[in-house]
Parts: structure tokens; C-alpha cells; sequence
């Protein structure tokens, strides 16, 4: 790996100067806030139905396709009887042909190889300071520049030192993946959606490679150097690194072959999505020797690790749509110290509260087609939350 260089410079210049903001540009900066606090409540209302509606979805498919999906023991045959019917099968890949790339001599039989081109460049880094200082808000800003490699252009043209930290426009090498036309697992050829999942790459060792026939390239550990010197890097010097993904028969190969297990509908000799009734397309492919009770348990619990994500999503996004809205309350008494944290504590329970029940309630009309007892389950937990909020409100009383 080569070494990084760095060069930093400091701005003791002021970069903005005004004074703090009044009363009247403090409301007309929450008046802003409010919309955009409105535009995120209204949005998660949105995320969270739709999610529930996915998630239900896609159990419901899942589930289908267990009850239906048929295992393949010989997979050197094509059965006609299977024609349309969803298949579980697993077996090592094949493709006819090597993948190769002319211009470094890699030659390998896998689904995928990358080629991935980084070039070593200037890249600015910024920090900015607030601090107040006379009546006036000011900003301090330092920027510090590192040599890094990187797989894409950092264009140097609007660097704050841009003369002394100059950037190629373009690499002279770029990257490209190269897929393989045909993938089979036995006599099954997989569809495109199946080859694509084919994408757990890893990093290619040169060391069975012949150096290349060029004289500026340099081979040094398992990376292609076009520079003078690889362990003292120039800007604008080029690496080049080569990846896999599916190792297959068909020729020599560099480590043990892939199996794959998959789950697909039969159309003639190929292997492509099935649709079910409630609308999914199902194409599974996981590496190594699965049964389709595991896989399909594997897709459960993805699902409801991405259900639960979405929820959070949506509840916070509620939750600061809410603070947004109701900051006005806590402008108005800004100026005075011990009413302004009282009222600021009381808004963010009150947030936490309406983002809560609402998210409840969002979720519980999601599942109320589909799943009517849980509805009415998380509707009595929404309209508690409530009701537990009021009763801590002490009564009014007649003076």
C-alpha cells in the first residue's frame, strides 16, 4: 500500500460576518422550518402505509412459493413436466467461455470479472468553525488536502488551493465488469436477474498472472502500477486490481468452484422469475447448498429486518416533522431561560408522544385489509398511548 502525503493550510480570514439573527428573522427562519417539518410528516404517513402493504406482500409471496416450489435431484435433464412450475435447485456454475481482459493478459472462468481502476489524486478536505465574537456570528474554515487513491476523477477545479493541488480531468485506464453470455447450472441456463446475483467479488491474485506487455506497467503485490516508482506515488499514477464473482467449470480456475442454490420457474431450458398471486416476481439465488425451507426463511427474516428499518424511518421522520411544526412555540419564549427549556422539554414529549400514536395508527390501517386482529391490536395500543398522555393533564379548575 502506498504511502499517503498531506498538506493542510489553515484560512485566518473571515470567511462570513453578520450579526445574530432578530427575533424577526428567527420566526421567518421557523416559518421555513414549519414547511419543511410539514413536508416530512406528510411523506411519513406515506412510508409507513406503503411498507406495511410491501411487507405483507411479500410474506404472502413467500409463503406461496414454499407451498408450491418443487425440488430437482438430477439437474442434468430438462423435464418437460416442469414447464412453468417454480423449481428449487443446487449445483456448480458452468459457463462455455473464459472471461478475459486483453489489455493485462487476466484470463479466468467465473460469471463476473471486474476490472477497477483507481488513480492516485489531491482531495480537499473541509472543516468549518461557528463562534460568535462581538455581536456578530462568524465562521472559521480549514482545509486540508490528502493524496489518496481513488476509483473516480475528484475534479480539483473548485479546490480552495487549486494551484497547488492540481488533479487529472480523466483516467487514461477506465474500469469495466465483464459478465459472462452464459451461465448454467447443469443444463439449466439462469436468466439475467439470476446472473446479476452473482456479485460476491473478491479480489484476484496476480501472482499466477504473466507480467503485462507494456513497459509502464509495474506488478506489484496483487496491483497493476502505471508509475514510475508504486511505493512512492505520483498524482495521476494509475492501480489496477482485477475481482470475481462466481468461479465456474469449464477451465482452469483459481480456487474451488461455486455452487449456487436456486429457487426460479422453468421456461424451456432456462431458469427466470416467477410470479405470484400477490403480484412479487420470485428469483432466488444464494451461494452454497441450500435447501428451499432455509432459503425461504432467510427471506423472511430479510423481510422483516427491512420492514422494521422502514418503520424506524417513518417514525422519525414523523418525529422531526412534528419538531419542526411546533417550533414557533419555543421561538416565542426563546427569551426567557427557564420557561424556554420547560417548553422545549414539553414539545419534545409531545413530538415523541403524536409520532408514536400516529405511526400506530398508520401502521394498523396498513395491515387492517390483511391481518384485521393485529389492526385492532396496535389501533387499542395507539388510542392508550393517548389516553395516557391526557390523564397526566391535570384538570381545570373553576376560580
Amino acid at each position: 500500500m502506498a504511502k499517503q502525503h498531506s498538506d493542510s493550510s489553515r484560512d485566518n480570514t473571515i470567511q462570513n460576518s453578520e450579526p445574530a439573527p432578530g427575533f424577526l428573522q428567527r420566526l421567518s427562519d421557523t416559518a421555513g422550518g414549519m414547511l419543511v417539518g410539514l413536508i416530512a410528516f406528510t411523506l411519513s404517513f406515506y412510508l409507513l402505509f406503503t411498507n406495511e402493504g410491501r411487507a405483507v406482500q411479500t410474506s404472502l409471496s413467500l409463503d406461496e412459493g414454499l407451498s408450491v416450489v418443487v425440488p430437482i435431484g438430477n439437474i442434468q435433464r430438462v423435464d418437460p413436466i416442469n414447464e412453468g412450475k417454480l423449481l428449487h435447485l443446487a449445483g456448480p456454475l458452468q459457463t462455455s467461455k473464459p472471461l478475459f481482459d486483453p489489455n493485462y493478459g487476466v484470463s479466468m472462468h467465473c460469471v463476473q470479472l471486474k476490472r477497477q481502476v483507481e488513480m492516485y489524486q489531491w482531495v480537499e478536505h473541509e472543516e468549518s468553525k461557528e463562534y460568535e465574537e462581538g455581536g456578530e456570528k462568524k465562521t472559521e474554515t480549514r482545509y486540508t488536502y490528502n493524496t489518496e487513491w481513488k476509483s473516480e476523477v475528484v475534479s480539483s477545479r473548485h479546490f480552495d488551493r487549486e494551484i497547488a493541488h492540481r488533479n487529472p480531468s480523466a483516467m487514461a485506464v477506465e474500469s469495466y465488469t465483464a459478465v459472462a453470455a452464459d451461465v448454467q447450472v447443469g443444463s439449466y441456463y439462469l436468466s439475467k436477474g439470476l446472473i446479476n446475483k452473482i456479485d460476491a467479488f473478491k479480489q484476484l491474485s496476480l501472482s499466477q498472472f504473466k507480467k503485462p506487455q507494456h513497459a509502464d506497467v509495474i506488478t506489484e503485490g496483487n496491483y497493476f502500477y502505471h508509475s514510475a516508482d508504486p511505493k512512492n506515488p505520483e498524482v495521476g499514477d494509475l492501480r489496477i486490481s482485477f475481482w470475481y464473482a462466481g468461479v465456474s467449470m469449464g477451465g482452469p480456475t483459481f480456487g474451488s468452484i461455486d455452487t449456487v442454490s436456486i429457487i426460479a420457474r422453468q421456461r424451456g431450458g432456462e431458469l427466470v422469475s416467477y410470479k405470484t398471486k400477490s403480484g412479487d416476481q420470485l428469483e432466488l439465488l444464494y451461494l452454497g447448498s441450500h435447501t428451499a425451507e432455509e432459503m425461504f426463511h432467510a427471506e423472511h427474516q430479510s423481510n422483516i429486518m427491512k420492514t422494521w428499518a422502514l418503520r424506524a424511518a417513518g417514525w422519525l421522520m414523523m418525529f422531526v416533522g412534528v419538531s419542526l411544526m411546533t417550533k414557533i412555540i419555543h421561538t416565542l419564549v426563546d427569551w426567557f431561560p427557564v420557561v424556554r427549556d420547560l417548553v422545549n422539554l414539553g414539545l419534545k414529549l409531545f413530538a415523541v408522544c403524536v409520532a408514536t400514536s400516529l405511526s400506530l395508527l398508520t401502521i394498523a390501517s396498513g395491515w387492517l385489509f390483511y391481518r384485521p386482529l393485529i389492526a385492532l391490536m396496535l389501533s387499542a395500543a395507539a388510542i392508550g398511548i393517548i389516553l395516557l398522555a391526557r390523564s397526566r393533564v391535570p384538570a381545570k379548575k373553576y376560580q
